[in-house]
């Protein structure tokens, strides 16, 4: 990597082809010796290092970013106009040398392991906060949902319950117009008691309407759900109607308060922590500072004996063939596999396209293709073995580095993860995506310091001074801090813009009937 002190075109791999703006150029340049730039390049983009034939591959990250779509000069800027997928799509030949850089994890000592300030729950599980959850079973009993928690919020009956962070409406648009089962169904199945099971709410009430597809007392049965003192459930036809079930909500949640308030936080392992890993709004620097800079912290808590959720299949498409070599065994890595065949499968009768994800911000940004993209993304997760791969909303029972599938849009993403049992989230962005996602807590890490100074009020750590020389170590070692310091109750600062009453979102697969 050249010295970003001395150029403005940072080289990231000796196997390179272009380079990294890292400030607004204009054109006629000089950005490397002996090179000059051909036209004004933003910052975050790329220029050719060397002259690029047509059809040759472009390279960033010492990887295949996408092929010159025609001759490139030595000093272009190298975007949409004249790079692109590829012959097939961007489906050129990977290796996926199933566990060839599989290494040993140098665990911490038991005796020095780190520790955080958290909610021991009766069956063993750790959570980060203490909210009231309201689920909601079908679109048709949202509104009852939202009127109950707003009810409890104007009575000012939590206001007795200080260990209680607040009550929530998990509300979505699904759970009728649909089949009974298969793959759809079974997604909202474990999305719902994956929610409702997750440690960071002390207690849960969920709302149906009474005549939907998705029958509160069938997923019951399906996990083997008794209702007792922190678990309740109501339809609204049960109930007789509206006001009746409104009321009755009421009363079943000042029950519940005080028992989910007797949580007291105490000393916690950091291998409790279940950290789920986001990526929105992503620009060039993306895979240079915070995506990296969250993957040392990702080791560091996995050496801890925690455990790391890499998610976004969308958005791995190009960056696989580096994580199955990560594999603790072949099945692992080909089950990774059969997830990326089932998205090729799945845009393919949806007239989509893998490129169709960078969105036109991330374009803006930088990112020129997906492959691009997901070399940066798959940087947050470190460089420990891969573990487990997981269907969408799965319980997470692995430890260490793990894969969910989930689609790379960020709200269903993390609602996957979060049903998961993820306690606590990190989310880096280079063009500020705002986010929160109740019941777990939302770190937010700007990729560049421009942004998180025109947004610092949404942003809680400034990644943008690897740029500066900060070192990927000292800033990882203070993302890891500050997750620990989020995980004992201090608020994120998309907590305290009141973000993730809204971005509850199950992934809905299958026809809407």
């Amino acid at each position: 990597m050249t010295d970003p002190q001395n150029h403005p075109a940072l080289v990231l791999s000796a196997d390179d082809n272009v380079a990294v703006m890292l400030d607004n150029v204009p054109a006629k340049s000089e950005v490397q010796p002996g090179l000059v730039c051909t036209q004004r390049i933003s910052r975050g983009h790329k220029v050719s290092l060397a002259p690029i034939a047509e059809g040759e591959p472009v390279r960033k990250f010492g990887q295949i970013i996408g092929f010159a779509t025609k001759p490139i000069a030595a000093g272009e800027w190298v975007h949409e106009h004249n790079c692109g997928m590829g012959a097939e799509a961007g489906a050129f030949a990977r290796d996926y040398d199933f566990g060839a850089a599989v290494t040993p994890v140098d665990f911490v000592p038991q005796a020095e392991r780190a520790t955080f300030q958290g909610f021991r729950r009766s069956n063993g599980k750790v959570g980060t906060r203490n909210y009231i959850g309201i689920l909601t079973s079908v679109n048709c009993s949202a509104t009852v949902a939202r009127y109950i928690a707003e009810a409890v919020e104007k009575t000012g009956m939590l206001d007795d319950y200080p260990t209680i962070d607040g009550i929530v409406s998990f509300v979505h648009s699904t759970g009728c117009g649909m089949s009974g089962k298969g793959e759809g169904f079974d997604i909202l199945s474990r999305t719902q008691w994956g929610y409702a099971a997750n440690p960071n709410l002390g207690a849960v009430l969920m709302v149906g309407l009474g005549c939907e597809v998705f029958q509160i007392g069938r997923m019951k049965r399906m996990y083997n759900i008794a209702e007792d003192e922190t678990f309740q459930t109501l339809t609204i036809q049960g109930e007789g109607g509206t006001r009746k079930a409104i009321e009755q909500g009421i009363e079943r949640v000042r029950a519940m308060l005080p028992i989910a308030a007797s949580a007291r936080r105490e000393t916690i392992p950091a291998s409790e922590l279940i950290l789920a890993l986001q990526c929105g709004g992503s620009d060039g620097y993306s895979g240079i500072t915070a995506n990296p800079a969250l993957g040392v912290a990702v080791d560091m808590l996995v050496r801890q004996g925690g455990t790391a959720i890499l998610s976004e299949t969308s958005e791995i498409y190009g960056a696989e063939h580096l994580l199955t070599r990560r594999a603790a065994d072949r099945a692992i890595g080909e089950k990774l596999i059969d997830r990326i065949h089932w998205w090729e499968d799945y845009c393919e009768r949806n007239g989509g396209e893998m490129n169709n994800n960078p969105s036109p911000g991330n374009k803006a940004g930088g990112l020129t293709t997906i492959l691009e993209k997901s070399l940066g993304a798959a940087a947050k997760a470190g460089t420990t073995p891969l573990t487990a791969v997981y269907e969408y909303a799965e319980p997470v029972t692995n430890r260490g580095f793990v894969f969910m599938d989930t689609p790379g849009f960020d709200p269903v993403s993390a609602t996957g993860q979060v049903a998961g049992g993820a306690n606590v989230l990190c989310f880096t962005t280079g063009r500020g995506s705002a986010f929160g996602c109740k019941p777990v807590p939302s770190i937010k890490l700007a990729t560049n310091s421009e942004l998180y100074a025109r947004m610092e009020e949404d942003m809680d750590i400034n990644c943008g001074d690897i740029l500066e020389g900060t070192t990927l170590e000292h800033k990882g070692a203070e993302i890891f801090r500050h997750i620990l310091d989020v995980a004992s109750g201090n608020t994120t600062k998309s907590e305290d813009l009141g973000y993730g009453d809204n971005e509850f979102a199950p992934w809905q697969v299958g026809a809407v009937m």
